[in-house]
């Protein structure tokens, strides 16, 4: 700084006002600081600007698995609204490992990150809830619930899309529609079933549970719950995959067993990605916008940093939207 203030003439003070952005300083001032700055390359210590100002500019993003598109186009979500405000992203990524959430929770505390946006690989992980409890910075929870917590966060309405969609394959005359899931002690497995039995109840029909199958979020796992489902007697004839990662099990099971996805089974996938209208035939989905879900969680978060506000909950909606995989059961088209 001395050397910047030497080379535009100035006090190392009005360098000092000029490098953190100070509201008293002239644009005259401000060009020839920075470029004498330019010149000499000079570049502000950011982590000595942290240490004087008591926080850093960055938050740690917790993420269960970043392989998942979902969960990418959160974080660009995210991203993209807080470096408006000068912030930037620590990622980590857990890999769908619960004992390596607490180990990135305690690793971004240690960090000094002014904020947290977790979206965790289990909600009753004791570890993790400790880890969770004692960080000293605001909370936002991805599409999960943790009571007690005090935390914000920003939750898919995965019940409603669900719902409507199995409506839509009863309306077409399936009765037997089988439901791939990961977790069941996740928030977005839990909604799901809840709109699954849902539209069963309106609709009169009997549930039958062995139809719902749960896994992990894992390709290998989906594709051993959809062979299960298909060796059924009689095998369902409507699948829904609970999430972008299960969907890609799902179908290559499918293929391996030369069932044809809009012909002898209809399928629902949950979780927009950009592939699902490329595939043959496109396939229907139950889609919250994961930009919009990205995009709410940093708004919470800003307003807890910036204004001290309280916590709350957003809730994005989804959408169910029809396309060619969306058939009636075979013995209903001859």
């Amino acid at each position: 700084m001395r050397a910047v203030a030497e080379k535009a003439g100035v006090a190392i003070s009005s360098v000092s006002r000029v490098i953190n952005k100070r509201p008293d300083v002239s644009p005259e001032m401000r060009r020839r600081v920075m470029a004498a700055a330019d010149m000499l390359g000079y570049e502000p210590d950011l982590l000595a600007q942290s240490l004087r100002r008591g926080h850093t500019k960055l938050v740690g993003f917790v993420v269960r698995d970043i392989s998942n598109p979902f969960f990418a186009d959160i974080l660009k979500g995210a991203e993209d609204r807080l470096r408006q405000d000068g912030y930037a992203i620590l990622l980590t990524n857990s890999e769908s490992d619960p004992d390596l959430d607490p180990v990135h929770i305690h690793l971004l505390s240690r960090r000094r990150v002014d904020g947290l946006m977790v979206s965790v690989a289990s909600e009753a992980h004791r570890a993790t809830l400790r880890a969770l409890g004692s960080a000293r910075c605001p909370i936002v929870l991805l599409d999960r619930e943790i009571p007690g917590l005090g935390a914000a966060a920003v939750v898919c309405d995965h019940a409603s899309g669900v719902q409507e969609a199995v409506t839509a394959l009863i309306e077409l005359g399936h009765r037997r529609i089988g439901l791939v899931l990961g977790l069941e002690s996740l928030r977005p497995t839990r909604d799901r079933v809840a709109g699954y039995l849902a539209a069963h109840r309106i609709a009169g029909l009997p549930f039958d549970p062995h139809l719902v199958r749960y896994g992990s979020y894992e390709e290998d796992s989906a594709a051993t719950l959809t062979r299960e489902l298909l060796d059924m007697e009689p095998a369902p004839t409507a699948l829904i995959a609970g999430g972008a990662q299960l969907l890609t099990g799902v179908v290559l099971t499918l293929r391996a067993r030369g069932v044809r996805v809009g012909h002898d089974v209809a399928l629902v996938a949950c979780d927009q990605t950009s592939w699902l209208e490329l595939v043959e035939p496109p396939l229907a989905v139950v889609a919250a916008d994961p930009l919009q879900v990205g995009s709410a969680a940093a708004e919470l978060l800003l307003e807890m940093l910036m204004y001290d506000a309280a916590p709350r909950v957003i809730v994005i909606p989804t959408v169910f939207i029809r396309r060619p995989s969306l058939v009636p059961p075979p013995s209903a088209t001859g």
